[in-house]
């Protein structure tokens, strides 16, 4: 099954496609072949085969570019750990870790104006009690209601669960294992589940397929394997329990039965669906699994390096920026395409059309 692509260019930068292709553009161009003369048709056949060593070349490229992120999240890790720390409250920081430069004047002048403020309500409420909360409250549950992609997913039944959680992690494969990528969830102990770490395993090729080798366009997510959360008895979010009355056919009488249903939540994202490789998914399995890499790669990429601008928003605004600039050229685009076709219009050959009737 063709799932969602990395293609791997630079990191946080690697584009997810969607499975599927424009077919009538293929068959275009397989008729275009045919139309070649057989001397001519002859050498496209080998700079085809050409193009197939090159596209070879580009896994092993891509194979390297993996071994470079393992090598380099063991760089990061040291630093992301001190985050976990801070966020836990394992460690305060120092005045010196927390000295930040901001050029921007505006919110300089802000941040001394809140200062004498805060001076002047310090005097005021001297001896009230301070609050006094311990690392950086919410963290990762603030993150989730932040980000569009995770907050669909998640429900008001998570959020006190996910205000446990502590830490995300990217753990790449080794070398010589087969290509992958996990994401640790880390969690202190609560009254919800057992788990320490709740765990995802993103299973990923780089190589042309031998039946399309020219579709390659790097590493391919193909299938990904959740774990087995060990809930406590009546905290499991992930099912509800629905009372159906039940009528006996000879004696008429009626009992009550509790019946357990899938219930939506985050937590099921541990849960993946189950295709077998064997078979082709349906439609609506093959969209869930490329919904479901595409998080998964974008908690790799995005949230777990730039956790901080995500809680602080300043992230958000960085990927609206890149949104409307996408869709400022598509309709630029656009409109080149209808200046184009203004040149087609004759006025003289266009006729009144009826207007159409709104079916009730």
């Amino acid at each position: 099954m063709e799932a969602n692509k990395a293609e791997g260019r630079g990191k946080g930068d690697h584009g997810m496609q969607i499975p599927g292709g424009p077919l009538d553009r293929q068959d275009s161009l397989h008729n275009m072949e045919s139309l070649l003369p057989k001397a001519v048709k002859r050498r496209v056949y080998a700079l085809k085969k050409l193009q197939v060593q090159c596209a070879n070349i580009e896994a092993k490229f891509y194979e390297e570019v993996h071994e470079l992120e393992r090598k380099y999240a063991g760089l990061y890790q040291p630093l992301f750990d001190k985050r976990r720390d801070v966020v836990t409250a394992t460690v305060e920081p120092t005045d010196e870790d927390c000295e930040w430069h901001n050029d921007r004047e505006e919110e300089e002048e802000l941040a001394e104006e809140l200062k004498k403020k805060a001076a002047v309500e310090e005097k005021e409420e001297d001896a009230a009690p301070e609050e006094d909360p311990k690392g950086i409250p919410e963290f990762w549950l603030t993150i989730f209601k932040s980000v569009d992609m995770l907050s669909d997913m998640l429900q008001e039944h998570d959020e006190p669960i996910l205000k446990h959680l502590q830490d995300i992690q990217v753990k790449f494969s080794e070398p010589g294992e087969p290509m992958s990528f996990t994401l640790e969830f880390h969690f202190e102990p609560n009254g919800f589940f057992n788990n320490a770490v709740l765990s995802k395993v993103y299973k990923m090729k780089s190589e042309p397929d031998d039946d399309d080798p020219f579709s390659f366009e790097g590493p391919e997510i193909f299938a990904c394997e959740g774990c087995q959360i060990d809930w406590h008895k009546g905290k499991d979010v992930t099912v509800k329990t629905i009372k159906k009355k039940q009528k006996h056919k000879g004696r008429g009488t009626v009992r009550t039965v509790s019946k357990q249903v899938p219930n939506d939540s985050f937590f099921n994202f541990f849960n993946p669906i189950k295709v077998s490789p064997d078979e082709e998914p349906d439609e609506d399995a093959e969209f869930t699994l490329a919904t479901d890499f595409e998080i998964g790669h974008f908690f790799r990429e995005r949230i777990v390096p730039r956790a901080v601008l995500y809680f602080t928003g300043e992230a958000l605004e960085d990927d609206e920026s890149f949104e409307e600039e996408e869709l400022e050229e598509g309709i630029e685009e656009e409109q080149d395409g209808d200046d184009d076709d203004e040149g087609d219009f004759d006025p003289k050959k266009e006729e009144p059309q009826p207007a159409e009737c709104k079916q009730q």
